[in-house]
């Protein structure tokens, strides 16, 4: 199973195994990261998955769609490497990703 490096809130970094197919916030809430709020359930109508991917990996990545990149707008934490955790597919190409998830707004 791919591993994915999840940074909290304070700083400490955790490799948990995702299965192939679950998005980002999936594996993370699954694994029992709390700050992950996910209040849309993964619809990409909250921005409560917001995470910081680790530059190494934006290029692996799938293109912003319009709609996340408007989510993201209202974040006071946004930065170039901004995600929603919902909107990135885990598959085995992303074995290694770091995110770090993103203070609350």
């Amino acid at each position: 199973m791919p591993t994915l490096n999840v940074v909290n809130r304070e700083g400490v970094e955790s490799s948990i195994e995702a299965q192939d197919g679950l998005t980002v916030m999936e594996a993370i809430r699954d694994n029992g990261f709390d700050e992950l709020l996910a209040l849309c359930g993964g619809c990409c109508s909250c921005a409560t998955c917001h995470v910081h991917v680790d530059p190494e990996f934006m290029g692996k990545l799938p293109p912003i769609s319009e709609d996340e990149d408007d989510l993201l707008e209202s974040s006071d934490h946004r930065t170039e490497n901004s995600r929603l955790s919902c909107q990135i597919e885990f598959t085995s190409d992303l074995d290694g990703l770091k995110v770090t998830i993103a203070p609350e707004d």
